[in-house]
Parts: C-alpha cells; structure tokens; sequence
C-alpha cells in the first residue's frame, strides 16, 4: 500500500519513526517533509499531503505538535476527511464510520507505540457504509 506522510518540525521524529515501521511492513511511503526539525509552518506539508491523498485515493498520515493544526489545514481540501486521533479506538471509528482517509497524529502527546497502534488500527479498518455513508456524504461543501 502507499501512504503519503507530512509533518512539521515538531512531528519530525515521529513521523520518521512511523515511517521506518511501515516500510519494514512493506508499504511505500511518499514523504512531503519536513526533513528536519528545524522550526517551520505545517500548512506547507499538510497541504501537499492532503493534495496527493485526493489526486491518487490513497491513505495520509499528517503529524504535528498537537495534531490540530495539519488537520484543519488537510480538511480544507474537498474529498479529505483528516482525524485527529488519540487512541487507537477513536483511529478505528474515524475509518468505520467516518471514512477517514487522513489520520493525525499529535506528537507531543502520544507514544511511538500508541502511534504505531493507530497507524496499524486505521489502515486495518475497513469503511462500514451503511447509514454511515449517508454521513459521509454530507461532509463536503
């Protein structure tokens, strides 16, 4: 599977953590940056990851300090769904019922493990449809 992959300076480290584990599972992983962590503005990844998500209909992982910055900037884009994840319960549900297609990762908050568990919890979540895709398709303006 690919996966498209962004995070700011403060979600650098995570980010590189996540992808290293998923590579080793065997997806590739489109990396939009950033390289470092030096201080920088997370629209810049968000945005790009968002974008290649919707052009390709694959999955994102967008990571930052709290989350809630990459995610509000990737559900500018029309046919994201980001969610701001904090346990691997919330990542499953924003599949099953909400069709997420971007998950959020917020670094300052979260464990390596926990991540890896979302990250795993979401791909492995399969969209339940039903009355949920009657939500679903709601969602964008």
């Amino acid at each position: 599977m690919t996966i498209h992959i962004g995070a700011d300076h403060a979600g650098y480290a995570l980010k590189e953590q996540v992808k290293a584990r998923l590579q080793q599972q065997g997806h590739e992983i489109k990396d939009y940056g950033t390289f470092s962590e030096e201080s920088t503005d997370y629209p810049d990844y968000a945005h790009q990851t968002a974008s290649a998500v919707v052009e390709t209909k694959e999955f994102g992982i967008l990571i930052c300090g709290s989350a809630n910055g990459v995610c509000m900037t990737a559900n500018k884009h029309q046919g994201v769904r980001a969610a701001l994840c904090w346990n691997k319960e919330v990542a499953s549900l924003a599949r099953a019922h909400n069709n997420a297609n971007i998950i959020c990762l917020p670094a300052r908050f979260i464990s390596e493990q926990d991540a890896f568990e979302m990250v795993e919890e979401f791909l492995n979540t399969a969209f339940e449809g039903g009355r949920h895709e009657r939500r679903v398709s709601k969602i964008d303006c």
